[in-house]
């Protein structure tokens, strides 16, 4: 396989519950005081942004990685029953046939789902675009990561990095 990313945007997705929104920097002040607990950074590290900070991370986030091997695609994630947005999503893809995933739900909404339906919904996007092996970096200390990590059809692997373990799922080869 060719050392490119594959050739993808984030464009919006639908799932049973959620909307999966292109992440846009407009987004940063409805999600500021979603992600303002400093408790999502326990296992992530750093410290909650306020809203123009916020909307300058989007705004670098969606101008595209500098190395254009590399696609960011990132989402806002909107439960549509509350009309809110509650968290984010991400996958990080290329160089090679990898993508990573990644995922923040506000606290207020955690223990309803919505970061599994969203990681599903990811991982099933980045296996429509042909790329074949997704991962996910999950602190073993997260239980709730962990459960939306195997629920969206990851599994632990032995490899490491910075304290997280990898989760990893390969699509099966036509044919096999």
């Amino acid at each position: 396989m060719p050392d490119r990313s594959p050739a993808f945007t984030p464009r919006p997705l639908r799932t049973d519950r959620l909307d999966l929104l292109p992440l846009h920097p407009d987004h940063a002040a409805e999600l500021a005081p979603v992600l303002a607990d400093p408790a999502l950074h326990t296992y992530i590290g750093g410290e909650p942004l306020d809203a123009p900070a916020l909307r300058e991370r989007y705004a670098r986030w969606a101008a595209g990685s500098p190395d254009p091997r590399v696609v960011w695609a990132n989402w806002a994630v909107r439960l549509r029953e509350a009309g809110a947005l509650v968290g984010t999503v991400q996958v990080t893809a290329g160089p090679g046939p990898v993508a990573e995933l990644a995922w923040v739900t506000g606290t207020a909404w955690q223990g309803r789902g919505v970061a599994t339906e969203a990681a599903k919904a990811l991982v099933a996007e980045v296996l429509r675009h042909g790329v074949p092996t997704v991962v996910a970096h999950v602190h073993p200390e997260h239980a709730a990561s962990v459960a939306v990590a195997s629920a969206a059809g990851l599994r632990p692997t032995p490899h490491w990095q910075d304290g997280e373990r990898r989760w990893e799922r390969t699509k099966e080869p036509a044919g096999a």
